[in-house]
């Protein structure tokens, strides 16, 4: 099939991802009009991630033909990590408490239960959608969704291999995983603008997150400067050599495990996810940033290092808008209503979670992306709240990686005894 995309050539693409994310911060530092009523009901950064979807969706960009979101991804994030970790406060992260954690397996059962109950429900509405004997079963490409949803591409790919689903019929469950966690993506980030409003509703003691931003934020101001060139310069040489430091790192580390233990080399492994060479990416570089903190660059907060961070974070929350597809939403209606039932059960638990231990929206939000989103896109979100959160949202993505596999199988089960199979 030939390719109708309108620009193809990255550097033409770019210029429209960052046209979009100059005209979002223009109209967004607007203090009076429609700009300043319109940015307090849809927050800048949902706005930063659906202008390339409609570019997307529109025809003028492809993610397909793009290397952007992985040139972001595997550059811009670890390098940005580096820098919003300058300046974190190891001890005030302790004292966010157990919340974020009990949020993150709050997230984890309801993508496990929620699949088998989504089967349950559309078995009623609309029986169609659950056709397909042997390779060609529903539950088996399902299995790949529930991979993604609590550990991530790894293990979607680990599912994909131990259920054996039909390859043919692959790509309409990562159409429905695309779709449904790119929404639900979307709505968390409107909901990042009514965070005080949705912390009030859920009556959540915030106290620890704005204590930590707090002390981060005077620290800043404490060292802050006018940068100069070579401040410039040396914060830059400190991220990208940090993320040379985590490939050539996650490149040896993925290449021993794999080469010495059988386990880690067996794609339907549960510990196949950990010869991840991105997961090791993360982490390497997210210790970095932590080990940084301890010395004197940490002073480089003050010369705008969690700034530059957050460019590149908006980059890569552009790049992952050019993923989604909104003209492909009602392409496969069964499938779409399975996921957005999952989906909706797995918001479902996390509100209730939420309530229960009066869990501020930041631990939901974060909690849900490290599941659903993975290590891409939980930093990001984490980071909307404040650049001294994203370390955060790395930790609890690091979790997903630990119980993906493990919870993907649990969830598959329930979901071939839901299916009959």
């Amino acid at each position: 099939m030939e390719n109708t995309t309108l620009f193809t050539n990255d550097a033409i693409v770019f210029g429209l991802l960052m046209l979009a994310l100059g005209f979002v911060f223009y109209t967004s530092s607007k203090t009076d009009g429609f700009w300043k009523k319109f940015y307090k009901v849809v927050p800048a950064l949902l706005m930063c991630y659906l202008i390339p979807a409609i570019f997307n969706s529109l025809g003028l960009i492809d993610d397909e033909t793009s290397q952007l979101y992985f040139v972001a991804s595997r550059y811009l994030l670890p390098a940005a990590l580096v820098l919003m970790t300058l300046s974190i406060d190891l001890k005030a992260i302790f004292n966010l408490g157990p919340k974020a954690l009990i949020m993150f397996f709050a997230g984890t059962i309801g993508i496990i239960f929620g699949g088998p109950i989504a089967i349950l429900i559309m078995s009623v509405i609309y029986p169609e959608a659950l056709g397909g004997v042997g390779p060609d079963a529903i539950w088996r490409g399902l299995s790949t969704i529930a991979g993604s949803w609590i550990g991530g591409g790894a293990n979607q790919a680990a599912m994909l291999e131990i259920y054996e689903y039909n390859p043919d019929l692959y790509g309409g469950m990562v159409l429905v995983d695309i779709v449904v966690a790119n929404l639900w993506m979307a709505i968390i980030l409107m909901g990042i603008g009514k965070n005080e409003e949705l912390d009030k509703w859920l009556k959540a003691d915030n106290s620890a997150i704005g204590e930590l931003k707090d002390r981060v934020s005077n620290y800043a101001k404490k060292v802050t400067r006018n940068p100069s060139l070579p401040d410039f310069m040396i914060m830059l040489a400190l991220a990208f050599v940090a993320v040379g430091i985590a490939h050539w790192g996650a490149d040896n580390i993925s290449t021993w495990l794999m080469a010495n233990f059988e386990v880690f080399n067996d794609t339907k492994s549960a510990l196949s996810s950990f010869s991840s060479q991105f997961f090791w990416m993360i982490t390497i570089a997210t210790a970095i940033g932590i080990l940084l903190s301890f010395t004197k660059f940490k002073t480089y907060e003050g010369a705008g290092a969690s700034k530059i961070g957050s460019i590149f974070i908006y980059i890569l929350v552009a790049t992952i808008g050019m993923k989604m597809d909104l003209t492909t939403i009602f392409d496969n209606p069964g499938l779409l209503g399975i996921g957005l039932i999952w989906i909706a059960i797995h918001v479902i638990v996390l509100l209730t979670t939420a309530k229960l231990i009066k869990a501020p929206y930041f631990f939901l939000a974060v909690g849900s992306q490290a599941n659903v989103g993975g290590a891409a896109s939980a930093p990001v979100v984490a980071a909307a709240f404040h650049p001294s959160l994203a370390t955060v949202g790395v930790l609890l993505a690091v979790f997903g990686y630990v119980v993906g596999t493990y919870g993907a199988i649990l969830c598959t089960i329930l979901m071939q005894i839901a299916a009959g199979g």
